[in-house]
């Protein structure tokens, strides 16, 4: 259990052993499970160029505004996209759609490289039929997501050319991996949350 000034929060840390070296909790192929299935954090696995750190800032500022967060740390998620035939490819399986699917939101925390980050989310989205909110250190817009087949709430992909079952709703730019999290970004982060997951409960999407 966590408690979060008058609020407390049951979290499962975590299914799975963890693979690699994460720093604490944020270990590859691993899934802290919160006490209800609203949303998930997906991290990408943890290695030289890919730090973990700002996930467990971004999942305590949004449990700390009382939203129910799950972690996922992909286990194959730190690779090149698109690089099927070389070691470190990225990737996800069958049980991490899984666990994603069971939520109503997902978080995606990506990278500095703008052709990896859009290329790990349309392969993310490609098969987890989700609401996402992307994070990254890169500037990147819904243009650029659209461009390569990704469902998003502004801009539409060629009709012939989607390629997800998921949908980008929001992007939070700006936010350095392996460096402390500023706090507007945080805030930025929350109001995007909430935001779409009223969007979620009311309408939905």
């Amino acid at each position: 259990m966590v408690t979060f000034d008058r609020e407390t929060q049951v979290v499962d840390c975590r299914h799975g052993m963890g693979l690699g070296h994460g720093g604490g909790l944020a270990q590859r192929g691993t899934l802290s499970e919160a006490g209800h299935a609203d949303v998930v954090a997906v991290a990408m696995s943890p290695g030289r160029r890919h730090i973990t750190k700002p996930v467990c800032e971004l999942t305590y500022g949004m449990r700390k505004e009382g939203i129910q967060v799950s972690v996922l740390v992909l286990n194959s998620g730190s690779g090149e996209p698109d690089a099927k035939m070389r070691s470190g490819s990225f990737g996800i399986n069958p049980d991490e759609v899984e666990q994603i699917n069971r939520h109503k939101l997902a978080v995606i925390h990506t990278g500095n490289i703008k052709d990896h980050v859009v290329k790990k989310v349309r392969e993310i989205l490609k098969y987890a039929d989700i609401p996402a909110i992307i994070v990254t250190q890169t500037m990147v817009d819904y243009e650029d997501f659209a461009k390569i087949g990704i469902k998003t709430r502004l801009v539409k992909p060629v009709e012939n050319n989607i390629q997800t079952k998921g949908k980008v709703m929001e992007i939070v730019t700006g936010v350095t991996r392996g460096e402390t999290c500023p706090r507007d970004k945080l805030n930025e982060l929350v109001k995007a949350v909430n935001s779409t997951m009223k969007s979620i409960n009311h309408r939905g999407v």
